[in-house]
């Protein structure tokens, strides 16, 4: 990916040195948050081990999904303590000096953008408004695909943990797309079997740090996941999370032994627009804040569609049949620019 000359100074640094803030990270008016946001009360929380037991369980999940685009998901494969350390290693990486942590950097010696690694993300335009914020990103499925050597190790716990948490979330993430299949009256593995063997997984730890114009400034701008779906990690003691419905924003609430599962476009594809990818955003606060999420993607070769058994005469086709790897430089491309991607996708 290429990108424009500009200044690429980590958020984080720019933080500690307390100097004026840069013009770049400023919003234009339109595009400030505005006081607070209602709480985003209504999304439910599902226990993901009754979920093919309990109708009730069932019926949470899909009011969740139909209402908000969300849901709270806890499991037995998840302890508090495990994501505690999850947590921790999050902020430990983060808090290594600057010069450790662009071991991993993502930019290459001649200043080329990289999806994987440490950094900012991609600014395509000079003047594109920055997100405050700095990441970490990484492919963790396929297994004999990743980049070890973007993988940190410092923390020395943090590959183990990372391998660890990824191997539970992708358990509860095919548990979740068969429940939705089941929401959406298809055949039970109709989402696992679009994903099958080769299905991509990505992971992005971001670190958000205390911001001096909370006012005027994003965490990351408005905008919905390109995965089917996605598993969040919110700091368990600061919010910033909001979502996008009917116009206003709301705030969401974390559940400290929870993880979120966020709708992606490509769900919205494959469903033909009866489940919607919300749009999110993320306000910057007084206090550093950090999130782990899991992205779960076709694999890029791959085309998707809307389901045929939710395409008829009363709900025609709303998307067009869409190459993975086209879709995702859209949005990734949209992204920068503050714009949603799924328009590509429409009939």
């Amino acid at each position: 990916m290429v990108e424009t000359a500009v200044d690429r100074r980590l958020v984080q640094e720019l933080a500690r040195s307390g100097g004026e803030l840069p013009a770049q990270f400023v919003q234009k008016e339109e595009n400030r948050p505005i006081g607070s946001s209602p709480p985003a009360s209504g999304v439910p929380i599902v226990d993901i081990c009754r979920l093919f037991e309990s109708g009730e369980e069932a019926l949470r999940l899909k009011s969740g999904l139909q209402t908000w685009g969300l849901c709270q998901v806890v499991s037995d494969e998840l302890s508090t303590n495990f994501l505690d350390e999850v947590r921790s290693v999050a902020k430990k990486f983060f808090n290594l000096p600057k010069e450790e942590k662009l071991k991993y950097g993502n930019l290459t010696d001649d200043g080329e953008f990289k999806l994987e690694g440490y950094g900012n993300d991609i600014v395509v335009t000079k003047d594109q408004v920055r997100d405050w914020n700095d990441r970490l990103y990484l492919l963790v499925e396929p297994e004999c695909a990743r980049s070890l050597e973007l993988w940190p190790d410092n923390p020395s716990s943090f590959r183990s943990l990372l391998h660890e948490f990824s191997i539970k979330t992708r358990k509860i993430a095919d548990n979740l797309l068969k429940a939705i299949a089941r929401v959406l009256e298809l055949e039970e593995n109709y989402f696992t079997d679009q994903f099958g063997e080769d299905g991509a997984a990505f992971v992005r730890f971001t670190y958000y740090p205390a911001c001096p114009r909370s006012d005027a400034v994003i965490g990351m701008k408005p905008h919905s996941d390109g995965s089917a779906i996605t598993l969040l990690l919110l700091d368990k003691d600061v919010d910033g999370l909001q979502v996008l419905k009917d116009g206003e924003w709301y705030a969401v609430p974390t559940v400290p032994h929870a993880l979120l599962l966020n709708l992606g476009d490509q769900m919205e594809i494959m469903s033909n627009g009866i489940l919607k990818s919300p749009m999110h955003r993320v306000v910057t606060n007084s206090q550093e804040r950090i999130s782990v999420v899991m992205f779960y993607t076709v694999n890029n070769e791959k085309y998707i569609e809307p389901a045929n058994n939710l395409v008829d005469e009363q709900r025609p086709r709303l998307y067009k049949k869409v190459l993975i790897k086209s879709y995702l430089n859209e949005l990734f491309e949209n992204f920068a620019k503050g714009k949603r991607a799924i328009d590509f996708a429409k009939v």
